[in-house]
């Protein structure tokens, strides 16, 4: 189990909001909560912005504010969004069990909607393109 599991989900997004997170718990699989978190309180449109200005600020906190990727992060939204109208489970623990492709495989998940030239480009890093393969649907 993830060490981010440890924190209930206000503990997580809490100090993540504030910065105050160990940057050691923001896996990938923690980037997915807290999509999935984001979706759930505030739908999948917001979740995108607020997930983006999160994420965003933590990178500022935490590093040098250079590896944000705004295209990766509202398509990480998406994703996850669209797993969670397929499911019936009620936390991430059972949703992520549930869709480990989210996890295991997110890059072939991406690939099949970005061609690699996208989401290499500067442009796709600042500001969000959508996919010029399959939709997010």
């Amino acid at each position: 189990m993830e060490r981010h599991r440890q924190l209930t989900d206000h503990e997580f997004s809490t100090q993540f909001q504030n910065g105050t997170l160990d940057p050691s718990l923001f896996t990938h699989e923690a980037h997915l909560r807290l999509a999935w978190l984001h979706i759930q309180t505030y739908g999948v449109d917001r979740a995108c912005q607020t997930v983006c200005d999160e994420i965003s600020h933590f990178d500022r906190v935490h590093g040098d504010g250079t590896k944000f990727h705004k295209t990766l992060t509202v398509a990480s939204v998406r994703a996850v969004w669209y797993f969670i109208q397929r499911s019936d489970t009620t936390g991430f623990n059972g949703f992520i069990a549930t869709f480990p492709r989210l996890k295991s495989d997110f890059k072939a998940l991406m690939d099949a909607h970005y061609g690699f030239d996208l989401l290499t480009s500067q442009r796709a890093k600042r500001e969000y393109v959508g996919p010029d393969r399959l939709p997010f649907t």
